[in-house]
């Protein structure tokens, strides 16, 4: 004896799915509840990642740099994520937390690794091995397809629109304070200056941050500069040997 369909299926498959419309109707109210059920439930959170210490907001000249590294399109070759994967901690160090991008807008996680990661390069070369890097690539990896930059140490640094790109972060929730970004040029060169009397408040706002000449040419502020500043920033506001018994367990 042949077994009735189940009315429910046979009004859904005669009605529904016969009806564009009402079909396309139907998705939109299931992806909008499935949604509203995993975004809502943010809303109620102050946030969704947790603060790790020693992280902070870049200086002015590292803000700038980072300005640089998306302009020149940096990021569609060199990822900033080191995944919980041992080969990658092996190689690169200990695996990204979310922390170390909260205050990127936008995160430079990047999609691809044409070139290395750069998620740990912060001190791991010296600035005249960047300086090298950035006007002939291959004289320090042979191997390297990447373009060179020469022209970032003869370009001056737009140094008038740190306080407006400071500004903008802080409407992103960046904490910069309002004192931070009055003092954004004179912190921009005092971190170039180890000498300088704005020496103790700079690191007072900046924690860690590296005070040096960055590109070797003590007569201008270079785009290489900034950019330097940067890359040397990266990876070392964490102190990551309170990590490294979790994620050796972790791995295992």
């Amino acid at each position: 004896m042949a077994k009735k369909p189940n009315p429910i299926w046979a009004w859904h498959k005669k009605v529904l799915e016969k009806n564009s419309m009402l079909l396309t109707v139907g998705i939109l109210g299931v992806v909008s509840v499935g949604g509203l059920v995993e975004i809502a439930p943010l809303f109620y959170l102050d946030t969704t990642i947790e603060e790790v210490e020693g992280v902070r907001p870049y200086s002015p000249l590292a803000v700038m740099g980072r300005d640089i590294y998306i302009r020149e399109g940096c990021y569609t070759c060199h990822s900033q994520m080191v995944r919980p994967l041992r080969d990658e901690v092996e190689r690169y160090g200990h695996y990204s937390l979310a922390a170390e991008s909260m205050y990127d807008h936008p995160f430079q996680w990047g999609s691809k690794r044409t070139g290395p990661d750069l998620a740990r390069v912060g001190g791991k070369y010296s600035d005249e091995w960047h300086r090298d890097h950035m006007r002939d690539p291959r004289s320090v990896v042979p191997e390297s397809i990447m373009p060179p930059y020469a022209f970032l140490e003869e370009t001056p640094l737009e140094i008038e629109t740190v306080e407006a790109r400071m500004t903008a972060l802080q409407r992103l929730g960046v904490p910069y304070t309002d004192e931070m970004i009055e003092n954004a040029e004179s912190d921009l060169h005092t971190q170039l200056d180890p000498f300088s009397s704005n020496y103790d408040a700079f690191l007072e706002r900046y924690p860690g941050a590296p005070i040096r000449e960055f590109d070797g040419n003590p007569e201008m502020v270079s785009e290489l500069d900034a950019l330097i500043a940067y890359l040397q920033i990266l990876g070392t506001m964490v102190d990551f040997s309170t990590y490294e018994a979790e994620a050796d367990e972790n791995l295992r």
